[in-house]
């Protein structure tokens, strides 16, 4: 082996950050600020140091997923192209797949760690809520049938990321008097209902762009059973009812007036949907659901963050 082919087997900063898909975070990022939003708005109460050991277990958690996604998708990556050599971060950086598989097991084994010891401060339900979390991340990527090569992939990812996150935050925060009623939980859900969408989203604009890559893998994912044209309308949809969701949750006093402010993102919204209704191609228009994501989720966190001074 070469000293250049050596060198590049070090797991450089910039090639964990791109293995980790940082770009990626604000999928978990908001959901929780949301959550901590949301308990000070409905309860007045945020236990700060709880939170911030939710956050270090999320967020660990949420990169070692990635971590293994990019694992196991370079594993099981068949011949008929070149994703292991030109696509996926591991094989194109010839990283050592003990080394990958040994930070992955290390960061999910410090997330565990954190979060029995919140659920021994909070309660039993973290545990239910945290164990569901955890399966559902490995079981993405893993297993003869991983959710991710399944139709059920924006089900699980949506759901998980949005709403379950947030519900934890909320709970962390509130666990003293948190009470497991539909109005409750239905609260909750309406709040996070725009992220829980815009998340699924990202994975289904995904799927929509990779269809030929991911049936030449037997990826079977919910655009294949729906077709391209079909999953174009349901992404368009699913944006459409993610900001009726905003104004709902202002007009059942959940959250605030300035939450409506976010309405003001609409048009970039509306652009970036316009844009990836056109054209589905990975690299040119994937773009527009993140950015989506991004300014929705940014708009909405920020104008209920605006109204917590005055409470």
């Amino acid at each position: 082996m070469s000293t250049k082919e050596r060198r590049k087997r070090i797991l450089t900063i910039p090639v964990f950050l791109e293995l980790v898909e940082i770009k990626a975070k604000t999928a978990s990022i908001f959901p929780f600020l949301l959550g901590a939003c949301y308990s000070w708005f409905n309860y007045r109460s945020v236990h700060l140091g709880l939170l911030f050991l939710f956050f270090v277990a999320m967020f660990i958690f949420n990169m070692s997923v990635d971590i293994l996604d990019n694992y196991n998708d370079y594993r099981h990556a068949t011949e008929v192209h070149d994703y292991k050599q030109k696509t996926n971060i591991i094989g194109r950086e010839h990283l050592s797949l003990k080394l990958v598989s040994r930070l992955m097991m290390g960061m999910i084994v410090v997330s565990v760690a954190i979060g029995f010891g919140l659920a021994y401060v909070v309660g039993w339900p973290l545990l239910v809520m945290g164990g569901l979390c955890y399966l559902v991340g490995i079981f993405y990527s893993s297993g003869p049938r991983p959710l991710s090569s399944l139709p059920l992939g924006e089900l699980f990812s949506g759901p998980t990321m949005g709403f379950m996150i947030t519900l934890i935050c909320v709970y962390i925060n509130t666990y003293q008097l948190f009470s497991w009623d539909a109005a409750t939980l239905g609260g909750i859900l309406l709040v996070s209902l725009p992220n829980t969408l815009w998340i699924s989203n990202l994975m289904l604009a995904n799927n929509i762009c990779d269809l030929d890559e991911d049936e030449k893998n037997k990826r079977y994912t919910l655009v294949h059973y729906l077709g391209k044209e079909r999953s174009v309308r349901l992404f368009i949809v699913m944006n459409v009812i993610a900001i009726i969701a905003l104004v709902a949750a202002v007009g059942f006093k959940i959250t605030p007036w300035t939450v409506l402010l976010s309405l003001l993102a609409l048009p970039i919204i509306i652009k970036q949907v316009s844009i990836f209704w056109k054209r589905q191609v990975k690299k040119e228009t994937f773009i527009c659901a993140v950015r989506i994501l991004a300014v929705g989720a940014l708009s909405q966190t920020v104008s209920f963050m605006i109204y917590i001074p005055f409470v």
